[in-house]
């Protein structure tokens, strides 16, 4: 069964989809986390069914994250996506609170060549997850703020968040 509710957040409200999980705490595990006028967001389904209880253990941490006071999710995710896909999002989940990576550094640490950050873009960009799955922590090689799927403004709220915590 799919669960939805929806949070608010300083980035305006946000879309929690999940699916019932025996091992995941709340018993819920994250499908995707969306943002209001997201490219590629998620969108209420009529046979999702509104649980806001389902998903206390998220808006919980996600409330401490805003806060400034959690620096890394403890989370079960739902992972849909190809090989490709799920590698390049394990790297976004390595990257530090506070800190950034280029698309060509999230190449190498998945192995692919430099003519790979393209395509290292995309999953980034297909990423369902985010904000616990910190795509926002990648810019350019420059240092400049590049593609977020919900806009850089937001991406940029996040990154303050991260490195002033407030």
């Amino acid at each position: 069964m799919t669960v939805c509710t929806t949070i608010d957040s300083p980035l305006g409200e946000l879309l929690l989809v999940g699916e019932e999980s025996a091992t995941a705490r709340g018993g819920t595990a994250l499908a995707s986390l969306s943002l209001p006028g997201q490219k590629h967001g998620a969108v209420v389904q009529d046979d999702w069914v509104e649980d806001a209880d389902a998903f206390a253990e998220i808006a919980a941490q996600l409330r401490s994250y805003f806060d400034g006071t959690l620096t890394h999710f403890d989370i079960e995710y739902v992972t849909r996506g190809s090989d490709f896909q799920q590698r390049v999002w394990k790297a976004l989940e390595t990257i530090p609170y506070g800190t950034t990576a280029s698309y060509g550094e999230i190449a190498a640490r998945i192995g692919a060549s430099r003519a790979a950050v393209r395509a290292v873009g995309t999953a980034i960009g297909a990423n369902p997850l985010l904000v616990v799955r910190p795509c926002h922590r990648v810019i350019g090689a420059s240092g400049a703020l590049t593609g977020y799927a919900a806009g850089l403004e937001r991406k940029r709220q996040l990154l303050d968040l991260e490195n002033t915590g407030s």
